[in-house]
């Protein structure tokens, strides 16, 4: 009797160890607790709130400009880089409340100013599919995101510009742009490449664009899934500039999924001028590089080579690479 009672607890023991390291292969490679809430609020009609500093939770229409940057937790600061989180949860329902509970949900704010880095697209020859995380080791990058959409078969969809060459094709009328002229990067719509002088040096098509002069396009309230669709609630990354010409990224992290209209008011209230949207959805991946080394946000499997479509590792040909300015050297005449 005895010694079927310790096989039973060593068997449990087991068990339960067995189901703590699948789970957590789940979590490592296809970031399990954040789709469990992504799952439980993917059908809400509820609007997406943010924890404000004094402790309440309020949807983003409902927090002003300075509320929001109140609300804003400081994760890495350095000359010309910032780097923010906002706690966020959406009503869902029990399942929705539990998940979030145990995991969280946040976005995250990066901020980078072009007089400290330079912009650039980044990928492999004939843009074999790669990741972020390899991205940034292979050039030494600061940042680095997904950018335009892929075809079923890799190749990037939209004219991508490197060097000063134009070495992809465009993809159909797509309205949404990132391209750098005169060193200076911008993100926005395309009217902006014919009214900013001068030759694009790098750049990416992206889908959709979503503001122009603090203004956002009627479409993303009034048409949402006439573009992208833009009231799903999913993994977003949006890419923006201020008038002064930093460049802001707002960016889903672990649960913290939106729609079209809930990330572009998060931008306008942080008083981003011209913004589009990028790659997104379980494609989406970012690095940063950070003080204790680089930090990685992938939406789903990247690594584990599955042919299931819903297991599928998501690589992408294309990213937006950002690499801190070489210091200028200044010589005295002898």
């Amino acid at each position: 009797m005895v010694g079927k009672r310790g096989c039973l607890k060593t068997l449990l023991l087991l068990a339960v160890l067995s189901s703590l390291l699948v789970w957590l292969v789940a979590e490592v490679f296809f970031n399990v607790n954040s789709n469990m809430v992504a799952l439980s609020v993917r059908n809400s009609t509820q609007p997406l709130q943010i924890l404000s500093k004094r402790g309440d939770w309020k949807s983003a229409n409902a927090l002003t400009t300075a509320d929001l940057a109140a609300a804003m937790i400081k994760r890495q600061e350095e000359p010309g880089m910032t780097w923010g989180t906002l706690k966020v949860r959406r009503a869902g329902g029990s399942f929705a409340d539990m998940a979030q509970r145990l995991f969280g949900a946040e976005v995250h704010v990066v901020s980078l100013t072009p007089d400290r880095f330079d912009f650039m697209t980044t990928f492999l020859p004939k843009f074999a599919l790669t990741t972020a995380r390899e991205r940034i080791a292979e050039e030494n990058l600061w940042f680095a995101i997904t950018a335009n959409f892929r075809d079923p078969k890799g190749r990037p969809m939209g004219w991508v510009y490197h060097e000063g060459k134009q070495v992809n094709s465009p993809f159909g009328d797509w309205s949404g742009c990132f391209f750098v002229k005169d060193g200076r990067p911008w993100f926005g719509p395309k009217s902006l490449l014919n009214e900013v002088p001068g030759l694009i040096q790098e750049g990416s098509q992206v889908y959709p664009s979503v503001m122009k002069n603090h203004t956002t396009f009627s479409y993303v309230e009034l048409k949402p899934d006439a573009f992208f669709d833009g009231s799903k609630i999913s993994y977003r990354a949006l890419g923006g500039m201020r008038k002064d010409g930093t460049i802001v990224f707002v960016l889903s992290g672990d649960g913290g999924v939106m729609n079209v209209s809930e990330v572009t008011e998060i931008a306008r209230k942080l008083d981003v001028q011209h913004a589009t949207l990028l790659d997104g959805g379980r494609a989406l991946q970012y690095s940063i590089r950070t003080d204790d080394g680089p930090w990685h946000f992938h939406a789903f499997n990247t690594e584990l080579p599955f042919q299931h479509k819903w297991l599928e590792r998501q690589r992408s040909p294309v990213y937006i690479g950002v690499r801190r300015k070489a210091p200028l050297i200044i010589t005295s005449s002898p």
